[in-house]
């Protein structure tokens, strides 16, 4: 049978481009390296749709919300396949955050169970409790590198919640060294996949890395199954005990590999996203003392010096704008690539099948015709026009753009049916962080420190060093 075509029209109105600067057998490979996210800020100007070249592969930057909604919601013609994804699949598994069509609905039902609200609400109490221990054993005027602690807090609480598990303190960081090794690691070979052969020093660390994270999570399952029988682990409302559980349309119970490949994805989902959230939160407020004080007004009104409950959310508005605001200026997962099945069009171009089409919330959520001031930290803007504390809202301020259209723009957990599971999982975890973080210490970056995004697949800081004050 002949492959589907897509039989839409094209996109009216919308034109595709080249970004300029390519280099002859480089392209701009020296640019997604070195400076991605001032690279990628630029592309709007060449089109809606712009090719770019990866050595002398072409790959196609969306730049226009339409053809985002378009490509994410058509699982079908943009698959999860391609040299990322085999790449990905190698070291992750055939996940739920990895597989393609044909495998998403049946994982997703597979999934879905486990982030039910009732479940949130026990993976909220877990949150509210490591919120408090780690916050406790904070200290007053101390320099701290707060991407270490907060990967810290994200991942004892991660564990906790998702796999009913702690580790060591020497073992977590062993773990989070070993994530951060990775996620360089994958966002090195996505640029350069012919180097991923080549037995380099940075190769070895990232087999090593690799090696670490599956044997910890191995151990984790391990671990699981010795302490928790079937019968046992239904009562429990951990994921790692759902999937041990749960049985397949068959009968059967889920296979030791899948349950494998889900753990692994979700040991780095559950730590990477809202950690780093967590950290550009920070380091924003830390440049913005007025919302801060502003949020630790909030938060000290509603809280007093306890530690956040998910019930507290409602009566923190400006707390949940500070991290949506966050989310958009720096998205964890900045980059999500899709490959085309079929030939297809877009913005009046011509996609062969087998073509890589990248979507960039970076690249969406600072377009100026959406998000006036793009560049600027204005929590406000998501207020719908109220003045609500941490600056006078966009619409107040620039021309009141479509509100639907910004919040029909804003993915940070992509669209469609790959959005992504743990949404509410992350969203509430963060909030509950920053507001125990905001009504207990001030934050006062170290002066002479620049920040920097770490090349990696997920966009977190290389490292944060602040001063940490009592309030």
């Amino acid at each position: 049978m002949a492959p589907r075509q897509d039989r839409r029209p094209a996109d009216s109105g919308l034109r595709a481009g080249r970004a300029p600067g390519a280099r002859p057998l480089a392209g701009h490979l020296a640019a997604l390296y070195r400076t991605p996210l001032s690279f990628l800020d630029g592309l709007p100007r060449h089109g809606d749709l712009v090719e770019v070249r990866i050595g002398r592969r072409p790959v196609f930057v969306l730049c226009h919300p339409a053809l985002v909604r378009r490509v994410l919601t058509d699982d079908r013609t943009y698959d999860r396949d391609g040299a990322y994804y085999e790449r990905s699949r190698r070291a992750m598994g055939n996940s739920l955050a990895t597989c393609p069509y044909a495998d998403h609905r049946a994982q997703r039902r597979l999934m879905q169970p486990a982030f039910r609200p009732d479940h949130l609400d026990r993976y909220a109490a877990v949150m509210r409790q490591t919120i408090g221990e780690t916050m406790d054993g904070w200290r007053h005027g101390k320099e701290t590198d707060l991407v270490r602690e907060l990967f810290g807090l994200a991942t004892k609480t991660a564990l906790r919640a998702l796999f009913g598990a702690d580790l060591p303190p020497a073992e977590a960081r062993e773990l989070h060294d070993a994530l951060d090794t990775f996620l360089k690691g994958i966002y090195r070979q996505s640029l350069l996949p012919w180097a991923a052969r080549l037995p380099t020093p940075a190769n070895r660390r990232y087999a090593q890395a690799l090696a670490c994270w599956r044997a910890h999570t191995s151990r984790l399952i391990g671990t699981h199954r010795a302490h928790t029988d079937d019968g046992h682990a239904a009562d429990r409302m951990d994921v790692l005990s759902h999937l041990l559980s749960v049985r397949m349309p068959d009968g059967t119970p889920v296979a030791d590999d899948a349950v494998h490949d889900q753990s692994t994805a979700l040991v780095l989902a559950g730590i990477e996203t809202t950690a780093a959230a967590l950290a550009w939160a920070c380091h924003l407020l830390s440049h913005h003392p007025d919302i801060e004080e502003e949020l630790s007004a909030e938060a000290r009104g509603v809280l007093g010096e306890r530690a956040a409950t998910r019930e507290d959310l409602p009566r923190l508005p400006l707390t949940g704008r500070v991290i949506t605001e966050t989310l958009r200026l720096y998205p964890p997962a900045w980059l999500i690539p899709r490959s085309t099945t079929v030939e297809t069009e877009l913005a009046g171009m011509r996609l062969p099948a087998g073509s890589t089409v990248v979507f960039s919330p970076y690249v969406v959520h600072r377009r100026g015709d959406l998000y006036p001031e793009p560049d600027r930290f204005l929590p406000g803007r998501w207020a719908a026009g109220e003045d609500s504390g941490g600056g006078r809202s966009g619409d107040e301020r620039s021309g009141n753009p479509d509100r639907s259209a910004r919040l029909r723009a804003y993915a940070p957990f992509g669209l469609g049916t790959h959005r992504c599971i743990g949404e509410d999982f992350a969203l509430t975890e963060a909030t509950m962080a920053l507001a125990t973080l905001a009504a207990r210490w001030r934050l006062r970056a170290v002066p002479g420190t620049t920040i920097r995004p770490a090349a990696r697949a997920v966009l977190a800081p290389e490292r944060l060093p602040m001063y940490l004050y009592a309030r």
